[in-house]
């Protein structure tokens, strides 16, 4: 995580310096005595976490981190404990009282990498979703059909063919086989649940023991699938 000191005491900025080079996973960016010089350098760098000092002569920690458009991680450092509450209220990662002790801002800290690396795993599925297309083009007899991923309520395999039920009545029969399907399929609406079926998140009307409800079909769950099944509907 790139990371950025503000404070107007050089013993603290010293202190938390040698702090953040004993963290591997911590680079120190700048370190500022003002909340005015801040503002350059986040203008200009990727700035994950903040060190923010709160009395501060002319602009005070609280009155800089209102005033961010994008606020990064921030974790309070500040000699008086009363400012506590407030900065909680807005949301701050976690409030150090100074003199700091290094097990209080190791603490800290990992608290800080566990929701950094939770943002950039939401912002990767994120951008994953964005660019998965909404559809799939399957060969029936002499055509590609386009199926809409949210019409489609599972897959049948029947040997070299697979039978595509959707919310239409008449079933699709095209010649292929799982792995190629899968490998089309977004991963958190459809999941294989045995060796000849894949079915849709979105119409298991019910789960019956080895068995998934959908519409008035039950569907077989296999051995080997069960586990990642029951992980992934959570229950």
């Amino acid at each position: 995580m790139r990371c950025l000191i503000i404070d107007d005491e050089p013993l603290a900025i010293e202190l938390l310096e040698d702090f953040i080079s004993r963290i591997s996973s911590l680079q120190l960016i700048s370190s500022c005595s003002n909340a005015f010089e801040a503002v350059t350098v986040i203008q200009n760098n990727k700035i994950d976490l903040i060190f923010l000092d709160i009395e501060m002569p002319d602009f005070t920690g609280i009155e800089f981190m209102k005033s961010l458009k994008i606020t990064p991680l921030i974790i309070f450092t500040t000699a008086y404990s009363h400012y506590a509450v407030e900065g909680f209220n807005l949301n701050a990662l976690d409030y150090l009282v100074k003199p700091i002790p290094f097990h209080r801002f190791l603490k800290a800290v990992s608290r800080a990498q566990e929701i950094y690396l939770l943002k950039n795993e939401e912002r990767e599925v994120d951008i994953e979703k964005k660019n998965f297309p909404s559809f799939i083009f399957v060969k029936s007899e002499y055509e590609n059909i386009k199926l809409n991923f949210e019409d489609i309520k599972y897959f049948e395999g029947l040997k070299d063919y697979i039978k595509i039920f959707t919310v239409s009545h008449k079933p699709i029969l095209t010649l292929s086989n799982f792995k190629n399907i899968e490998e089309k399929l977004p991963e958190n609406l459809f999941i294989r649940v045995h060796r000849s079926y894949i079915v849709s998140f979105k119409y298991i009307k019910s789960v019956q023991r080895n068995r998934i409800l959908i519409d008035e079909i039950r569907i077989p769950i296999g051995q080997n699938y069960r586990e990642e099944f029951i992980r992934r509907i959570g229950v």
